[in-house]
């Protein structure tokens, strides 16, 4: 028989104004189970936090006694019963239980203590995993970045707009493509939004976009994935410098709407975190190498700057920096460079501290028809590839720059995770596309 109450209530409702004699009803899930003599004391989650709930005999009826009793762990469940202040409960907040129903019985919880040891196993059943209070708490912390985000770029005059997941056209790398059979026609997972968002800026000058993305990297590092988030943004009239301050502006805006909304998911991972101060540090690519040196780490001057040294680097620092002035060579074609340095980009990666490493890449594009011709023809591209990209150039192009930052890659930082498979909710690597 169905439970009736006056007054349905999510736990953090309860938690964040209770009033000691209230009648409620809480829906969700049990996460443990305790008793204790006549006494029987559980953990109830719903998706807004956890509360303890306590049934004890004489006060609580039979059949209501008799059912949390038999409940399992992760049992859905109904609860009616009385707001207590107790400093003894987690919390200092408890519902006296009144009524309790099971919604639906779990089965014997397989994830045990010792299974729960492995991370291979946890990412099996992630299905199952993703109801503990890390991965709960991760997932909260990434919709907060997610919703700052939006904050941010809506109040910084940029319109929000989609692009094609099916593309034509590699924007990262051809070797990192993913092939699509498409009605008889070859076509890749785009790898980024960015020359649509670059088409867009005639119409709507500063734009940005909240999509996936799909890379081919065999790269088995705690920073990559094969699908992921990406913010990225593109504004018209805006040179390197103007894109570097819109990215430090961001990523602290996003960092202290992390700190001031989602402290209790930090506590949980064990984290604390400090709202970055504007501007970042600009540590040129040259300096990278020096550094590199002194490290016993020395690498050639066009590659891209490696794992370790990047690693090291972002260890020496207590908040973000950008690394700037790559090669021409370590960039996508599309890169403007210097007048006086023509082999050297006007580009910059957006770098985590703590060794966390790369959380976003930018540049200043070429505006140019003819720049970005010569450009194609000499890296040996395919100009007929590129036309509708280069036509662009043809129907006033003014300067632009634009930036695409990786949503699990802030998360990861902001979190402190390990691995960046902890800031996905159903991660695809190299090795693992279920569930």
């Amino acid at each position: 028989m169905a439970l009736t109450t006056p007054h349905r209530l999510h736990i953090s409702q309860i938690l964040g104004d209770p009033k000691a004699g209230e009648s409620v009803e809480v829906k969700g899930w049990v996460r443990s189970k305790s008793a204790m003599g006549g006494l029987v004391f559980a953990t109830l989650r719903d998706g807004t936090g956890s509360i303890q709930v306590s049934a004890k005999g004489g006060v609580t009826p039979e059949a209501s006694m008799e059912a949390i009793r038999g409940v399992t762990r992760e049992s859905a469940v109904s609860v009616i019963g009385v707001v207590k202040l107790d400093s003894r409960a987690p919390g200092g907040v408890e519902v006296s239980v009144r009524g309790f129903e099971v919604v639906s019985l779990a089965q014997t919880w397989p994830i045990t203590e010792a299974a729960a040891k492995s991370a291979s196993y946890l990412y099996d059943v992630r299905h199952l995993s993703i109801r503990s209070r890390k991965v709960i708490s991760a997932m909260k912390i990434r919709s907060e970045v997610v919703g700052a985000c939006f904050d941010y770029m809506r109040e910084s005059g940029f319109t929000l707009i989609s692009a094609p997941s099916f593309v034509q056209a590699a924007v990262e790398g051809g070797s990192t493509l993913f092939p699509v059979e498409y009605f008889g026609k070859k076509v890749y997972l785009s790898q980024s939004a960015q020359f649509y968002e670059e088409a867009s800026l005639a119409a709507l000058e500063k734009v940005w976009i909240y999509q996936p993305a799909f890379r081919a990297e065999k790269s088995r590092t705690p920073k990559h994935l094969t699908e992921f988030w990406m913010v990225e943004a593109e504004q018209a009239f805006a040179d390197q410098s103007d894109n570097m301050r819109l990215q430090e502006g961001l990523l602290a805006f996003v960092a202290g709407r992390v700190a001031e909304k989602r402290k209790e998911e930090l506590k949980i991972l064990g984290r604390t975190i400090f709202p970055p101060s504007v501007p970042f540090d600009r540590i040129s690519y040259d300096e990278v190498r020096d550094f590199a040196e002194k490290q016993g780490l020395p690498f050639e001057w066009g590659e891209d700057v490696p794992t370790e040294v990047e690693r090291l680097i972002s260890l020496a620092h207590d908040q973000p920096f950008f690394i700037t002035d790559y090669p021409l060579a370590a960039r996508s074609f599309y890169h403007m460079t210097y007048a006086d340095r023509p082999k050297v980009t006007k580009s910059a990666d957006l770098i985590a501290p703590e060794g966390f490493g790369e959380l976003a890449t930018g540049g200043q594009r070429i505006a140019s028809y003819e720049m970005l011709m010569e450009r194609i023809k000499s890296q040996e591209l395919p100009p007929e590839g590129f036309g509708w990209y280069l036509d662009l150039r043809k129907y006033g192009m003014p300067e632009h720059a634009g930036f695409g930052m990786g949503v699990e890659r802030v998360t990861r930082w902001l979190g402190g995770l390990k691995h960046i498979r902890a800031a996905s909710l159903f991660p695809r690597t190299t090795t693992r596309v279920s569930p």
